[in-house]
């Protein structure tokens, strides 16, 4: 059976499944187990993007000590590649890490460097953990012209590592990761899948986190996950998470929400533009004089649909979070207003900072 969907139907289990209706989860296992993963990034124009994403789901009640309490401590949430996942998905991914690196040209840099291989290994075993800059460079053979990592190849050789599973980060100071073995920092009683098996459910925890997507869609591969449906006005064959159907009827509402750039809701730009008619472009990139909403601009959802850009920044020595403007699509009404202030007011509270208003 194929579903037949409004957009608003599509909509609204979009913003349900990222967790942006008005009924706010409790806390950040909850929100990390609901999207999959929370994205690390360090532009601090508001707050770090890992820190904005969680407070935008839970709200005043989150604090940033509760994401590095599950991370170091409770060993719920883990980080991997840039960003925090929880726990329940690694025994999913472990067969697939098996399979790492698929690129040849990595195995062939880790087949010419198993000597550094080692060499990291066993100073982990011996001494961990440890940040990247307390690991010898032993490479045998350097990538060539990675104007990312410079000359040293510890860390490419970190990131191989734990692509692979066999190492893990243990925790953080600052920005700086602080690495050890895999078989230290993951518990040891995870379940095992089979690959084909652990492929089909990560499928539908993607399917579970997006609520419906296109079918092919490269930003969330879900396979033959979930059921088919169109969309109203739609081309697309889309793939929808059956419990996500059975949940529209008991629609708790909208609220408004401010997304920081790199929050997963906007990642799948197609879906945005074919659902939700928002073309987002990051402006973090272009020149000044090329931007329309700013440097570092947060999309503002209210309900189901994107209304405008918060231009805000947080300046640090006078404590105030100064708003430039707030962009609106089309002009808000007055209760529309209230919301978007409503909520700067309760951003600046969470901040701990003043408001400079626009």
């Amino acid at each position: 059976m194929t579903h037949q969907l409004t957009r608003d139907q599509a909509r609204r289990i979009v913003v349900r499944a990222q967790l942006l209706d008005a009924e706010r989860p409790s806390d950040v296992v909850e929100v990390a187990e609901q999207l999959g993963q929370i994205k690390i990034d360090p532009t601090n124009t508001i707050a770090p993007a890992e820190h904005t994403i969680l407070w935008t789901r839970i709200g005043g009640g989150y604090e940033p000590h509760q994401l590095t309490q599950a991370v170091e401590h409770d060993r719920t949430l883990f980080e991997h590649l840039g960003t925090f996942k929880p726990m329940s998905l690694l025994p999913l991914m472990l067969p697939g890490m098996r399979q790492e690196p698929q690129h040849a040209r990595s195995r062939q840099w880790l087949e010419a460097n198993a000597s550094f291989k080692k060499d990291v290994l066993a100073r982990l075993r011996a001494e961990g953990p440890l940040l990247g800059t307390e690991i010898p460079d032993t490479a045998a053979v350097a990538v060539k012209d990675d104007s990312w990592y410079g000359h040293n190849q510890v860390p490419i050789m970190l990131e191989l590592l734990q692509l692979q599973g066999e190492i893990a980060i243990v925790g953080r100071e600052g920005r700086s990761k602080r690495w050890d073995l895999a078989e230290r920092v993951f518990p040891q009683d995870l379940p095992a899948h089979p690959l084909e098996e652990a492929e089909r459910m990560l499928n539908e925890r993607r399917l579970q986190a997006v609520g419906i997507v296109k079918q092919k869609s490269p930003y969330a591969p879900v396979g033959d996950a979930g059921e088919p449906a169109t969309v109203e006005g739609s081309s697309w064959k889309w793939r929808v998470d059956p419990r996500a159907l059975a949940a529209l009827d008991d629609d708790p509402g909208g609220r408004v929400a401010f997304l920081n750039p790199y929050d997963g809701m906007l990642f799948d730009r197609p879906r945005l533009s074919e659902l939700f008619e928002f073309d987002y472009v990051l402006e973090q990139f272009k020149k000044k004089h090329e931007r329309t909403y700013g440097y570092f601009a947060h999309p503002i959802l209210m309900g189901d649909r994107f209304v405008g850009m918060l231009e805000a920044e947080v300046d640090r020595k006078r404590e105030l979070l100064v708003v430039a403007a707030v962009h609106e699509f089309l002009p808000f009404e007055a209760e529309e207003h209230e919301m978007v202030r409503g909520e700067i007011d309760y951003l600046a509270e969470w901040l701990g900072v003043g408001l400079q208003a626009w």
